[in-house]
């Protein structure tokens, strides 16, 4: 049985994810945590369920889902893994995080790349990479079959979509990946958002306003 627990970090409120299993073994997706306050919810959680950190994973890599890569991977010893594509949007945010706020970012250097294609293990489970760009370049998806679930970072929200008007980004190609990648998935799969609360694929292939199928 898969455990997915999720935090709301930074002024951005973004969904941190950590996904579990009986045997322990876990991954960290976007880690947004910033201040002092919210590493500790995230550490406790680590140390309170005795987990061992496998990877740590960025759907992308706009600055409110990384601004806890440098923590955790000097934290836990963990490798850091991104699309190649979304480098360069990594490498911006040493610039671009001052203009947020965010004045004591670290940056942590990718360790290695994923790619539409690629299966991540660890534990009993594993996540299909999906690429499906439009909000950021590179940007990914992880999508368990068996457990039904996607990580789809800010890609498809509840009645909403990622907004495309950030360097990189591209409306169409945003639609595109969503029809052709997510809307393809069955309907009962659980959508876990980089923002908000959880949704279905069935549900917003029928209501989504922005790419629902039955409104287009």
């Amino acid at each position: 049985m898969i455990a997915i627990q999720s935090f709301v970090f930074n002024a951005f409120q973004e969904n941190t994810y950590i996904i579990s299993d009986k045997t322990n073994e876990c991954v960290i997706i976007d880690p947004g945590c910033y201040d002092d306050h919210e590493k500790k919810e995230l550490a406790d959680y680590i140390q309170d369920h005795q987990l061992n950190v496998r990877m740590l994973l960025n759907t992308h890599c706009h600055i409110d889902h990384i601004l806890g890569n440098d923590f955790v991977k000097q934290k836990y010893r963990t490798k850091l893994y991104i699309h190649k594509t979304e480098e360069f949007v990594l490498n911006a945010q040493k610039i671009l995080a001052p203009h947020y706020g965010f004045n004591r970012y670290q940056e942590a250097t990718p360790d290695g790349y994923l790619e539409e294609g690629d299966v991540i293990e660890f534990g009993l489970q594993k996540f299909s990479i999906l690429f499906v760009p439009g909000h950021s370049p590179g940007h990914i998806a992880f999508y368990n079959e068996k457990e039904k679930v996607v990580l789809a970072g800010d890609v498809l929200f509840q009645s909403s979509v990622g907004r495309t008007d950030l360097p990189g980004g591209n409306h169409n190609t945003l639609v595109n990946s969503i029809h052709k990648k997510l809307f393809t998935l069955p309907d009962e799969v659980t959508v876990y958002p980089g923002h908000g609360g959880e949704t279905t694929i069935g549900v917003e292939k029928r209501t989504n306003p922005f790419c629902a199928l039955s409104l287009r």
